[in-house]
């Protein structure tokens, strides 16, 4: 006699680090808001191992601003979306800034005026 296993306890579910990544991709842009017309959106890499995930977030920001206050935001929001709609803990999410965009008020003040 066979004793049937329930359906929660058999089989096991594996979501592929690129889908991972395009949740942090969409979380980054989520926290960032509007971004400066020429920039790229994020984009990000991700490692799940054992139920655990490390992201790396790439963004382009404007300039000036607080690149500080951005990088916290995007952390934030990653760490809450992944673990929110995958299930998985996030253990570090380093952002790389790799680009800042002059705003046009910006842009506008610099170089010389007679």
């Amino acid at each position: 006699m066979t004793s049937a296993v329930a359906a929660g306890e058999r089989g096991a579910t594996r979501i592929a680090d690129r889908v991972v990544a395009k949740i942090a991709s969409q979380a980054a842009r989520e926290a960032l808001g509007p971004l400066p017309p020429d920039a790229a959106p994020p984009h990000a890499m991700v490692v799940v191992t054992h139920d655990h995930a490390r992201v790396r977030v790439f963004l382009e920001l404007g300039y000036p601003t607080d690149i500080a206050a951005h990088c916290r935001e995007v952390r934030r929001n990653v760490v809450e979306r992944v673990r929110a709609l995958v299930g998985t803990d996030v253990q570090d999410v380093a952002v790389t800034i790799e680009r800042l965009h002059p705003t046009a008020a910006h842009g506008e003040a610099q170089g010389r005026t007679r």
